[in-house]
């Protein structure tokens, strides 16, 4: 790992003004430079100023609150040892890592299968390496993609290969593009360095909740996948893995694309995704071990973005300096949780089927977050005892749910909305929207959305509601518009892994990133993958 010093200065409290988010962030660092002059320019001279994390306190609404913590760094800092007491001048020295990835002589066939934020960072680090590796990815590059969406979003015509869920950049491809992490991991801020080299915006690297959106990712993808190749990567679109091929001892000696192909398979990166059913059950027939995973299921909420701002920033709601207001939602009723998921402030819900004959709802937001109403799934947490603890029953508890969603929306790829009071009150009488328009990329039928689920999730649901219209006045709207399912919150599975990030059943196969069921977000699947491509390099090293 190769590593610099710098000095934080921590917790300044800027008092939000109606003025630029830009100007905010000059008084913290205004500050930062006052105090640095004060007490420790006489040791390391002049020095560099930034923002390195802020957020926003807005627990008073009275007196909604900047959270900064600025950055200095200067040469002379990575000449002190990293004991040096800086405590009483307020200031804080961190040493900031980043991976070292030497270019390797070793030689290696290496398939990457999937092209999502784990097969990215994978394949990326592989390159960079020297491996040349090979990515197969079902779906179609992001450009021909989003044409295949939009088609499917305007008629109907699902493409099972090319979709939200397959292609370019994966399922975040199409969403908010939220970067926020609960891993601690110091190779998450290697990726946000990595997305915002090829195009993400600076502010990034410093928000608490960072976000791309969906018409920036598409860019940032692309210049990622050119690189690769420009390091001698070879990326496949339209290229799906079918078969493996395996020695006696166990490991796979290649692999067959699109049932046509074979590539020869040194060491295989599994980075599928969370809906490739059809891998799981390819794994499964290879006599690979996987396990059933909790995961959640539920509905899209939508309200008006403006309530939500008007319930978390008061009179502060419209001010160009705050960011969009989103929240994060969960409760709990014994040993069931409910909670929100992918929220998206100003966004669309989308519909998200990858197979024929389903409904999937998901959010997607751009950059801007400037759309009408706000967005969000609502899920209640599955565990395996709910469907019978095999991979084959969590699958199909799934499948159920976005079949009935199917069928109720009238069998022609309609999905089933409902308003928030007629579902809270289990009403048979369906009323349509007033002051809220839904957003889904498709058409829409109203249907009694109880008879989705079985009887805890809704029951969940419901008290879902109730209790986060403690935290934001209005959430439990009756005109709010629900839209159904939500059933791809996460892997319904786990690929088993050892400590070395091999499967268990397999020497040289590695199961990486949310498909896998090591992860849950952009930012987590990326490290999830880099971390397995890492190992992998430093073993031949």
């Amino acid at each position: 790992m190769q590593s610099n010093k710098i000095l934080l200065y921590r917790n300044i409290k800027i008092p939000v003004q109606f003025k630029s988010a830009k100007e905010h962030d000059e008084d913290a660092i205004e500050l930062t430079k006052k105090h640095y002059k004060k007490h420790l320019y006489h040791k390391f001279g002049a020095s560099t100023f930034y923002i390195y994390k802020k957020s926003v306190d807005a627990r008073n609404k009275d007196k909604i609150f900047f959270i900064y913590t600025v950055a200095v760094s200067s040469d002379s800092l990575n000449k002190i040892k990293s004991n040096v007491n800086l405590y009483s001048s307020g200031f804080e020295l961190l040493s900031v890592s980043n991976p070292e990835i030497i270019e390797l002589n070793a030689k290696s066939n290496v398939v990457v299968a999937g092209f999502g934020p784990a097969g990215m960072f994978c394949a990326y680090a592989l390159a960079l390496a020297g491996l040349n590796p090979i990515v197969i990815e079902r779906g179609s590059d992001v450009d021909k993609r989003s044409e295949i969406v939009n088609k499917y979003w305007t008629s109907g015509e699902l493409d099972t290969s090319t979709n939200v869920q397959f292609g370019e950049g994966g399922a975040g491809t199409f969403s908010d593009g939220k970067l926020l992490t609960r891993i601690s991991d110091p190779l998450s801020s290697y990726v946000l360095k990595t997305l915002n080299r090829f195009g993400a915006p600076n502010e990034i690297l410093y928000l608490a909740k960072p976000h791309i959106g969906t018409d920036l990712l598409k860019k940032i993808v692309k210049n990622i996948r050119n690189e690769i190749i420009n390091l001698g990567g070879d990326i496949r679109f339209d290229s799906c893995l079918t078969s493996l091929n395996r020695a006696s001892d166990g490991n796979i000696v290649s692999v067959t694309v699109n049932d046509t192909y074979e590539l020869q398979c040194d060491a295989l990166f599994l980075c599928i995704g969370h809906s490739a059913r059809d891998t799981f059950s390819l794994l499964i027939n290879n006599d690979l071990m996987l396990t059933p995973k909790p995961f959640s299921v539920g509905v899209r909420v939508e309200h008006l973005q403006s309530k939500i701002a008007d319930s978390l920033y008061g009179k502060y709601a419209n001010n160009p300096a705050l960011e969009k207001a989103q929240y994060t939602l969960s409760a709990k009723n014994g040993v069931r949780g409910v909670y929100s998921f992918c929220m998206c402030p100003g966004g669309v819900v989308v519909a998200s089927a990858s197979d024929k004959d389903e409904i999937v709802t998901n959010g997607m937001s751009y950059y801007k977050r400037d759309g009408l109403n706000a967005n969000s799934a609502i899920a209640v947490s599955v565990n395996p005892v709910d469907y019978g603890n095999t991979v084959k029953k969590a699958i199909d508890f799934q499948k159920s749910i976005e079949r009935k969603a199917y069928i109720a929306g009238g069998s022609d790829g309609t999905a089933p909305i409902q308003l928030l009071g007629d579902f809270l009150n289990n009403s048979t009488s369906l009323h349509e929207p007033i002051d809220i328009t839904p957003t889904y990329t498709g058409k829409t039928k109203l249907c009694n959305l109880q008879f989705l689920f079985p009887q805890f999730i809704s029951d969940m649901l419901r008290f879902g509601f109730y209790e986060f219209e403690k935290h934001i006045n209005g959430f439990s709207y009756s005109g709010a518009v629900l839209t159904a399912p939500e059933t791809r919150t996460s892997s319904p599975v786990r690929i088993d892994r050892n400590v070395s990030r091999v499967s268990v059943s397999c020497n040289n196969l590695y199961p990486c990133g949310e498909g896998a069921g090591y992860a849950g977000g952009i930012t987590s699947a990326a490290v999830d993958g880099l971390k397995s491509a890492l190992l992998f390099i430093n073993n031949l090293k």
